[in-house]
């Protein structure tokens, strides 16, 4: 896959179900903005889907 492609899959992810997270918001106003993103980066299901993406990505680019 090329770069542009994956970058296109992380923006479409993101576009799609990050953009108006109402999970995202209630952590950031309950708690902090840094909570907000651990939750996002440890436990929400798209979350770990665009850090498989940057991981698959990052894979590829070290081989060349």
């Amino acid at each position: 896959m090329e770069r542009k492609q994956y970058i296109r899959e992380m923006d479409e992810l993101t576009d799609t179900y990050c953009e108006g997270c109402l999970v995202k918001q209630t952590l950031t106003k309950e708690r902090s903005k840094t909570n907000a993103h651990r939750f996002c980066i440890t436990e929400c299901s798209i979350g770990l889907t665009i850090q498989k993406i940057g991981e698959a990505f990052m894979q590829q680019h070290k081989k060349g």
